[in-house]
């Protein structure tokens, strides 16, 4: 029972094939730049041996369907599939699905037609996951194909916690809500993180907190989402590799009054000319780590400003969830800075967060228990898979859809 996910970018086609009988990652792959002369496709496949086999081609590709087939072609040299008909699904990772969808759902027309609606809310996003979408139905009309939203993990949030102090209309009339992001990675790692603990999903508050160059937090109570950092777009909360995270909104209107900036320029300013690199000139934290090293003043406060937001919603959401079972580190950066995540919970043993040194800068690339002896709540560090956990909702919902058994495939 296989299962392909894809998640199409503005100039990116990124996949994965899974055998769902035993969650095995069969092969992955990922072709960056297109519409470039350089072109780059690295596509990797699982040997006999238990290792990864692997192909590197560069050529142009003009455009997403042409990306498709250069795909079809790498990977016909490392098979995959031995047959189209071992294929059970399609997954594909669609960023905003509005208030539409609490969970991944089997594509339609109507899907599609709600995927094009919420584009303005994700303009970045949505017209190219619907390219992929659109390429996959061409190529392979027979297989079943879920959307998988990255929303729709947040759709359980109260409404005191969606909401904006906005006129109502606003959000009657042009949604505007509180939506969330990384909703898949926040998901799976707080499946994992109860596995961990040893309890039910539905049994453990946990404040997750996905840091990459896009970032995010969430307070989960029973296993579910009732707060999240980001809101109708992913420009709120924590600071991120370029975006600016929480400000004043008064700031738009003195920057377009006193300073002359149009609107567009003050929306590329916020999302691609700010956070760690609007403070220090680089969006990734390995860099910025090591200039801060260096004595490098605008790093030192770049990686200051970086976990004090962290700390501050690490605070908040222990007051909303008033227990709090564990605080979970993923993501590029949550995963392997031991800076960030000493710095983050620095401070914090009055709300029975410590984090041991030695577990801390110890962890490597896996699962970890870093919490100091004294600690009353766990912190964990834990690798996400949004592929794996986009592929398990999508065979989730083909065996609902088709009234299958669920006892036979992997949870």
């Amino acid at each position: 029972m296989k299962v392909t996910v894809i998640n199409t970018g503005s100039s990116s086609i990124k996949y994965a094939v899974f055998d769902m009988s035993s969650c095995i990652l069969l092969g992955s792959g990922l072709l960056e730049r297109i519409g470039a002369a350089d072109s780059r496709l690295r596509h990797r496949r699982l040997n006999d041996a238990g290792a990864f086999d692997e192909l590197v081609r560069t050529r142009p590709v003009a455009e997403h369907r042409e990306g498709f087939d250069f795909i079809l072609s790498v990977a016909s040299e490392l098979r995959i599939l031995s047959n189209p008909d071992e294929l059970f699904g399609i997954g594909h990772r669609v960023v905003h699905g509005g208030d539409a969808y609490r969970e991944a759902v089997l594509i339609d027309r109507e899907v599609i037609a709600n995927i094009k609606r919420f584009a303005p809310l994700a303009p970045l996003h949505n017209p190219a996951n619907l390219k992929g979408i659109e390429v996959a139905l061409e190529r392979s009309p027979g297989v079943p194909q879920v959307a998988v939203f990255d929303t729709a993990f947040h759709q359980s949030m109260p409404p005191h916690s969606f909401h904006y102090a906005l006129p109502r209309p606003m959000y009657r009339e042009h949604h505007v809500r509180r939506y969330g992001f990384h909703g898949n990675s926040h998901g799976y790692v707080a499946k994992r993180a109860a596995e961990l603990l040893g309890k039910p999903l539905e049994a453990v508050n946990l404040i997750t907190l996905h840091l990459g160059n896009g970032a995010s937090a969430a307070a989960i109570g029973g296993g579910k989402s009732l707060d999240t950092s980001m809101g109708m777009t992913p420009l709120e909360g924590l600071m991120m590799g370029t975006r600016c995270g929480d400000l004043d909104p008064a700031l738009h209107f003195y920057l377009a009054k006193k300073a002359g900036i149009s609107l567009d320029e003050i929306e590329k300013l916020l999302n691609t000319e700010s956070g760690l690199k609007g403070v220090c000139g680089v969006n990734d934290m390995r860099e910025v780590e090591r200039l801060a090293a260096a004595n490098d003043p605008d790093a030192q406060l770049a990686i200051d400003m970086f976990c004090y937001r962290i700390k501050k919603y690490i605070g908040a959401y222990c007051a909303v969830l008033g227990r709090v079972d564990a605080l979970v580190f993923t993501g590029g950066i949550g995963e392997n800075s031991p800076i960030v995540r000493e710095r983050a919970c620095a401070g914090l043993s009055a709300l029975g967060i410590a984090v041991d040194e030695q577990k801390n800068t110890a962890v490597s690339k896996n699962e970890a228990e870093i919490q100091a002896d004294r600690s009353p709540i766990k912190i964990l560090v834990i690798p996400t898979n949004e592929e794996l956990e986009i592929a398990r909702q999508t065979l989730e919902t083909i065996i609902r859809a088709k009234g299958m058994p669920r006892e036979s495939v992997c949870s």
